[in-house]
């Protein structure tokens, strides 16, 4: 249950940040940033990726524990 919980949490991290730079890029370029500001939103993104897929990977295997513990 670990191997498929950091797997999930990898899977749905990578979905999460190309779903956030596409909004970003569909949104429009603003106005030009130095090197630090596009960093920081870069590292922003992944963060946040990383907190969508964890919290999607706890209500999933959550669920599916108490389905079973509900079946059983």
């Amino acid at each position: 249950m670990v191997k498929l919980s950091l797997f999930m949490m990898l899977v749905l991290t990578v979905a999460a940040a190309m779903g956030l730079t596409w909004r970003e890029r569909r949104k429009g370029i603003g106005p030009a940033q130095g090197f630090a500001a596009r960093q920081k939103r870069r590292i922003d993104r992944w963060v946040t990726a990383a907190a969508i897929a964890a919290v999607t990977t706890m209500l999933v295997l959550g669920g599916l524990q108490w389905l079973r513990i509900w079946l059983s």
